[in-house]
Order: structure tokens, then C-alpha cells, then sequence
């Protein structure tokens, strides 16, 4: 790989690495209202926008995700913690999964571990913190599978002297196959939602059984 793909390669890695979570010593334990959840987004996910005119979270995506059941709705029009959890997965799940995926993952957490009572402990703080965790440890790998299919990319037009086209294919190469790699991941996950559902969805009335003995006139 030549030095000028090297140091944009290591600058796009070392902006990724830097890029802004919501972490879960950071979400209040106080109820906010719609303004304070929107500025809180808007504070903690400012580096995840491609463009700087871009919405993180706005009223209007909020009151549709409590329209669609991904988000239970607010108590006395505030928002509790387990609601800034839930937000936090809608904006991370909704780049790649589709309304319906995102509604058949989260119906089950918010059946089971959603606190209604703002009183009461939550189990979602466990499970944001354990998800946080689990998808921090896997940056390293991910930088190296980057690096990996970066120089393969760089191999396969390093023969090239045109370096206009060479340095389109370079880009090109790359992205296909990061484009791939994330096509894979996406059916993977369709296919582990589809499989919890059908082994979990709830079973069907049985139909009344026609009545053989009347014949049909004639």
C-alpha cells in the first residue's frame, strides 16, 4: 500500500475509533422532557453525522417511534432512561434494519426488561452496559479486517500507471468488498430475527371444521 493510501487509510480508522457512543454512565436517571432528549442525542452522537446539517433525532422521528411500538410512550410527556436506551438502539439499528426488524427486536426488551416505574431498577442498564462492552472489544478487529481488505484492494491495481483510474479502482475495490461484507452481515441478521420469530410466534386459533354431513344442493 503506498504511503498517501496508508495515511488517509489511518486517518479514517483513527476518526472511527474517536467517534462518539452513548455510554452508559452517561444517560441521566432523571426523566427528560422531548427538548432535553433531543439536545442529550444531538450532544453524544454529533460525530456519527456525515454532514454537519444532518438530524441525529428530531420530535418528529421520536413521536413516529412511539407510533410504530418501537418506543413505549412517555409518562407525563417525560422520557426515562430505559426510553434513552431505546433510542439508542433505533438509531444504531435503523441504518441497516427496516421498521418491521427493528420493531420484532425490540417488542421483547421492552415487554420484558422495560421499567415502568420510574422507581424501580432497571434490567435494561445491565443490558446496555453488556451490548456497550461487547461491541467496544470488537474495534481492534474490525480496524484490522479494514487494513486487511484495504491492501488487497491497493494489491490488485498496483500494476496500474494510470493513477487517476488507479486510485478510482483502489477506492471502488474497496468499498465493494466492505459493501459485501456488510450485505452478508445484514441477511445473517434477518435470518437470526426471522428464526426467533417463527420459533417464538404466538400459535394460531384452529379453524372450525366444516361440516361434512350437510351435502352442498344441488
Amino acid at each position: 500500500m503506498n504511503r498517501e493510501n496508508t495515511e488517509f487509510l489511518m486517518s479514517v480508522l483513527k476518526k472511527l475509533s474517536k467517534i462518539n457512543y452513548i455510554k452508559p454512565g452517561d444517560v441521566p436517571n432523571i426523566n427528560l422532557y422531548m427538548d432535553q432528549v433531543t439536545t442529550f442525542m444531538d450532544e453524544h452522537l454529533s460525530d456519527c453525522k456525515r454532514h454537519e446539517d444532518d438530524k441525529i433525532l428530531t420530535k418528529t422521528m421520536i413521536n413516529n417511534y412511539t407510533k410504530n411500538d418501537l418506543l413505549p410512550p412517555p409518562e407525563k410527556k417525560k422520557y426515562s432512561k430505559d426510553h434513552l436506551y431505546l433510542l439508542a438502539f433505533i438509531y444504531y439499528f435503523k441504518n441497516i434494519l427496516c421498521i418491521s426488524d427493528i420493531q420484532k427486536l425490540l417488542n421483547p426488551l421492552t415487554e420484558n426488561f422495560f421499567a415502568t416505574d420510574s422507581s424501580s431498577k432497571s434490567d435494561l442498564d445491565a443490558i446496555y452496559e453488556d451490548v456497550y462492552e461487547m461491541c467496544k472489544s470488537q474495534i481492534g478487529s474490525l480496524s484490522k479486517d479494514v487494513i486487511s481488505k484495504a491492501k488487497l484492494a491497493d494489491t490488485s491495481v498496483s500494476d496500474m500507471e494510470d493513477s487517476e483510474s488507479k486510485n478510482f479502482l483502489n477506492m471502488f475495490y474497496l468499498v465493494s468488498m466492505l459493501s459485501f461484507d456488510v450485505y452478508l452481515k445484514k441477511n445473517l441478521i434477518e435470518t437470526l430475527i426471522d428464526d426467533y420469530n417463527a420459533k417464538h410466534a404466538p400459535a394460531e386459533p384452529d379453524k372450525p371444521k366444516k361440516d361434512k354431513s350437510k351435502k352442498d344442493k344441488k
